[in-house]
């Protein structure tokens, strides 16, 4: 008998994401996010002292990477 994963509720209204949160949606680790964050690959905003991702900065990475890893044609 296996163990059922916690199901994890996404808020599709959500402006602004924590960089967890991001990480989440691109299904990708905190570090791994952070160092997107850091190179400017993602978008990122200081909110006071935290750190938000733009909700539409999480699609238009993915949309990035898609772009990159087109076969060429």
């Amino acid at each position: 008998m296996s163990a059922a994963l916690p199901e994890v509720t996404v808020d599709t209204t959500l402006v602004l994401l924590k960089v967890e949160e991001a990480a989440r949606r691109l299904q990708i680790g905190r570090t791994l996010c952070y160092r997107y964050i850091r190179t400017g690959e993602l978008e990122s905003v200081p909110v006071g002292r935290l750190r938000r991702v733009p909700a539409d900065a999480v699609i238009e990475f993915a949309a990035q990477l898609r772009r990159a890893h087109r076969p060429a044609a």
